[in-house]
């Protein structure tokens, strides 16, 4: 999901009537139908329909259709729309952040570790594993800087070409970088070496941290065999 749907999936929460009824839906332990939003906040069933619709139609709340009568077959009428909490989640930060991604190559490295003893060594082959899936999953048949740019751009590195290398901007984990800096970098430096070598290009992620921006660069390999990375 980009930054405009989740942007305007929470916008639509700036409404009282919206926010009310996301708020009342959300609480419930059951899905809720409209009759009984409207009466339990007291608003016009039209009005409850339309805000209810909206919610659902910015994602933050899905529908299914139940008869709440128990019945069965002719006579049983129709079964009623009822709403819950979408199963989709929601979150803008600005710069981008990516706390669950960390979050879950730190889990899987615990994880790993307690198996196989080495927690450094855990984490770093963790971190990589991730890059990887999502080089992977980029099925680029020729891979370049820009393609490895645009991967990255989706984890919130804020990734640009210049000069035959990739710069980043941002990093997505920036308040554990500030307090585990050697840690985080190294964790860095491996999931994108990773989403590299998922792509299928030659090129070498290097630890160049600098004010203002993320702690890895990205260059081709000084090896020029094989296929490379390089901006086309």
């Amino acid at each position: 999901m980009d930054l405009g749907s989740r942007a305007a999936g929470i916008g639509a929460l700036a409404d009282d009537t919206r926010r009310a009824l996301y708020e009342y839906v959300t609480s419930q332990p059951d899905p809720v139908g409209r009759e009984q939003a409207a009466a339990a906040l007291g608003l016009a069933l039209h009005n409850v329909a339309f805000h209810l619709d909206r919610l659902v139609g910015e994602g933050l709340l899905e529908v299914e259709f139940r008869r709440l009568s128990g019945k069965a077959g002719p006579g049983a009428g129709r079964p009623n729309k009822l709403y819950r909490r979408a199963t989709q989640e929601f979150a803008v930060s600005l710069p981008p952040r990516r706390y669950d991604l960390v979050g879950d190559i730190l889990a899987t490295a615990v994880s790993r570790a307690g198996v196989e003893g080495s927690l450094d060594r855990a984490m770093h082959e963790s971190a990589r594993e991730e890059g990887l899936a999502l080089g992977y999953a980029a099925e680029t048949p020729n891979p370049t800087l820009t393609t490895l740019a645009d991967v990255l751009r989706d984890q919130g590195f804020e990734p640009h070409v210049e000069q035959g290398e990739v710069r980043l901007s941002n990093c997505p984990f920036d308040a554990l970088a500030r307090k585990h800096t050697e840690l985080v970098c190294g964790l860095n430096q491996a999931f994108v070496q990773g989403v590299a070598d998922g792509l299928g290009g030659r090129v070498t992620a290097h630890l160049e941290p600098g004010p203002g921006r993320c702690c890895v660069a990205v260059r081709a390999a000084d090896d020029s065999t094989g296929p490379s990375c390089d901006d086309r």
